[in-house]
């Protein structure tokens, strides 16, 4: 099922048959160095485990680009408690993402920003979010240069927030706001 598309990109549920390419992205250290550490490679039972079993509220989707599978994304309403420990009202609806582009010969050619500007647009518009949420590690220039392109400001520093490659990592809260 889509969730959304647009002329260059398809945003799908996930599939049975995407495994094979989670492991093949989740086993590569250049992905790896971004997304969950090099010292936390995916075979086939971790990406099961972590991506296909968690009964949870989090939508689980693969990025197409041009009919080419090359990222995953998931997007989640954040809950209460969250909103809370981050200075939010438990009223707003505020939406959380995590994503990464897997196929590494689609990165610095715009297909991030692309993405992300077409994820704002449903979040708003689709879901009904008030506010988007992410917590890119701090050192993660590449990727917070791109959410700010988008319109994604930086609100606070969360001090050790993410253990990355067994350290405790510091973050961003970052937020796009409806305008």
């Amino acid at each position: 099922m889509f969730i959304f598309q647009n002329e260059l990109l398809k945003v799908r549920t996930l599939r049975d048959s995407d495994k094979h390419n989670l492991v093949k992205w989740l086993s590569n250290p250049i992905v790896l160095e971004y997304y969950e550490g090099r010292d936390n490679p995916h075979d086939l039972d971790k990406v099961m485990e972590n991506f296909y079993v968690q009964d949870d509220a989090e939508s689980r989707c693969i990025i197409e680009y041009e009919g080419q599978e090359i990222g995953y994304v998931q997007f989640y309403e954040v809950e209460n408690q969250t909103k809370i420990e981050y200075g939010y009202d438990e009223n707003e609806v505020i939406y959380g993402t995590d994503q990464f582009i897997g196929e590494s010969t689609y990165w610095n050619r715009g297909i991030g920003k692309l993405f992300v500007a077409a994820m704002i647009e449903y979040l708003i518009n689709i879901m009904g979010a008030h506010k988007i949420i992410m917590d890119p590690q701090t050192w993660n220039e590449r990727a917070i240069r791109c959410y700010e392109s988008c319109g994604f400001q930086k609100i606070k520093l969360l001090p050790k927030h993410e253990i990355h490659e067994g350290e405790a990592r510091d973050c961003w809260l970052i937020e796009y706001r409806k305008k």
